[in-house]
């Protein structure tokens, strides 16, 4: 085997000396890599060094390494590559938070009570959890005579609480002397500042390693670029994944973390098409104006796959992905675009921000999943709660009935029928925020001098879609789908990609972004909605290994096109015409 390295591999190799080098002298670090670098692979060696470094002296003190995952998916992939081993804790981070509260249970029943979200609760209950034992499982809050279940929402900020006793941040101290955070970017704001100013630079604290990549941010919520003084900064400036054509234009996009490839002779492809020449009607409001209508922009969209074909591209789905950020025409060619063109934010079907897109999507849908593969123990945990009192072989028949007929009626019905069908037979029951709205709806009087309020002439309109827009919704929402938003490929990556942007969503406008870039200072009050869209860029063009296409139907302007061409160069930019 050869002993030349690629460039990719010694900048790798670079980086983990480095890495090496914290690890040995108890230096916390941040390690930076941008996409392709290899993170993962970076923490893998990270815990395979210090499982065969430790392996004698942590069971001794009954001690254990660990690593926090964004996803559960994460967390199975480093489980099986390190093993295994018994030495590594590896949990989500609200899996990891409640293993280290979960012991306080006095100071916790003070720190709910203390909670705006149970004080309702707790004073129905009449003003005190008493002895109730604090408890984690489904991730719903409820309140029973001999338990508090907390949400997903309450074990980060009550972990945060407990961080202020100098008692609770030496346990964590005795039971993980290293903890290492996989994607800290993303990991929550809150909690990544109570680690600054509770543990990092302090005495006796876990000595810290942060894996992620601050441009590659984009969820609500993250912490983004992490910086402390106490911590060593480390980039790592390989690319594994992409062609040199494209990891140019990365480069060119991000001078400061500058990448090389594996092998500098493979050749790929890079094509930018505009819509600045089409004519005709074009979008307005603030949300849509300047794109193309969504026929015509599927028009584009045909045009653009036509060229790339006749440049030798294979679009079938095995080889090429679609990534979309204008959600009419992904909703057109995803069989939803009626719920995309009911409500007036995208957020409330995108991020299933309506209490009924959230139910249809997270309980309802999987809970039918599970009765047609007649696992009823998982239909009721879908539902979010306890099996409930089944007494007899009439019980069973009933419940039995009523899901079969819910079953048809998703494939033939609306959605008002679906919902007419749980209100009468409440099984399963309409959750409460729901059938509150549905009572709104049934109840007003439209006939009378108020206006008709707008949440509820969605939920009018919403009533009269068929119920398969939801399946549809659902199927693209869990990434089943030969088309996704750029949220949802984040560490993915294919051999083509075609990323088409528009507009549609209220926290993104990829032409002002462009526009700003060629600006150089971002103004303040714009660089929360630069970073947002930057990094959405970013991963989206991040994802080939060996083609690249971006069509733009939003109108751009003569700011915006200099950044493309600074970025992609002039060859590889050509207006489309009708």
């Amino acid at each position: 085997m050869s002993d030349i390295q690629s460039p990719a591999e010694a900048a790798s190799q670079r980086a983990l000396e480095a890495m090496y080098a914290c690890l040995k002298e108890g230096k916390s670090f941040r390690l930076e890599a941008g996409a392709g670098a290899g993170k993962t692979y970076s923490l893998i060696k990270a815990l395979q060094l210090l499982i065969e470094r430790d392996k004698v002296d942590l069971p001794k003190r009954s001690q254990q390494i660990a690593c926090i995952t964004f996803t559960n998916v994460a967390k199975d992939e480093i489980a099986s590559r390190t093993d295994r081993s018994p030495l590594i804790f590896c949990e989500t981070n609200h899996a990891f938070c409640w293993s280290l509260i979960s012991g306080f249970q006095k100071p916790l029943r003070t720190l709910v009570e203390g909670l705006p979200a149970w004080k309702e609760k707790i004073d129905e209950a009449g003003g005190s959890l008493g002895s109730r034992s604090i408890e984690y499982s489904l991730g719903h809050r409820s309140l029973r005579e001999d338990r508090a279940l907390l949400h997903h929402d309450d074990v980060l900020p009550l972990t945060i609480a407990l961080m202020e006793h100098a008692k609770f941040r030496q346990m964590v101290t005795d039971r993980f002397p290293i903890i290492l955070v996989d994607e800290y970017q993303d990991t929550d704001r809150d909690w990544v500042e109570a680690i600054k100013s509770r543990f990092l630079g302090q005495p006796g604290s876990p000595q810290f390693g942060f894996f992620g990549d601050h441009w590659q941010k984009i969820y609500d919520g993250g912490c983004g670029k992490l910086e402390h003084p106490d911590l060593v900064e480390i980039g790592v400036e390989a690319n594994f994944r992409s062609v040199k054509n494209v990891v140019d234009c990365l480069n060119r996009m991000r001078p400061e973390l500058r990448q090389f490839v594996k092998d500098p002779d493979a050749v790929g492809q890079v094509r930018v098409f505009h819509t600045n020449t089409w004519t005709g009607h074009r979008q307005k409001g603030a949300h849509w104006g300047g794109d193309l209508p969504t026929d015509t922009g599927k028009i584009a969209m045909e045009n653009v796959k036509a060229k790339l074909v006749a440049a030798g591209w294979d679009l079938s789905a095995e080889h090429t992905k679609v990534l979309m950020l204008t959600h009419r025409l992904l909703a057109s060619e995803q069989g939803y675009s009626r719920i995309a063109a009911t409500f007036r934010y995208n957020e409330a079907f995108t991020k299933k921000e309506h209490p009924h897109i959230a139910f249809f999507v997270d309980a309802l849908e999987p809970a039918c999943d599970a009765f047609a593969a007649r696992k009823f123990g998982l239909m009721f945990e879908a539902l979010g709660g306890e099996a409930p009192q089944i007494r007899s072989h009439s019980d069973k028949t009933s419940w039995d009935a009523a899901m079969s007929q819910l079953s048809a009626l998703r494939e033939a019905g609306t959605i008002g029928q679906v919902l007419d069908h749980l209100h009468i037979l409440k099984r399963p029951r309409l959750p409460d925020a729901v059938e509150k709205r549905e009572h709104e709806l049934r109840t007003f009087d439209k006939t009378g001098e108020a206006e008709f309020p707008r949440a509820l002439d969605e939920l009018e309109k919403l009533r009269d879609i068929p119920y398969s827009e939801i399946v549809a919704l659902r199927r693209y929402l869990a990434g089943h789908s030969p088309f996704e938003t750029k949220h949802g490929v984040k560490g993915a990556q294919f051999e083509n990609v075609l990323v088409v942007i528009g507009r549609g969503w209220s926290k993104y406008n990829f032409g002002e972004m462009l526009t700003l870039s060629n600006a150089g200072e971002i103004p303040l009050a714009k660089a929360d909605m630069f970073e947002r869209n930057r990094n959405l860029f970013y991963v989206s063009c991040s994802r080939p290994k060996t083609r690249l296409a971006l069509l733009f139907t939003q109108q751009l302007s003569p700011e915006a096109l200099a950044t493309l061409v600074k970025w992609f160069g002039v060859e590889t930019i050509s207006a489309l015409t009708p």
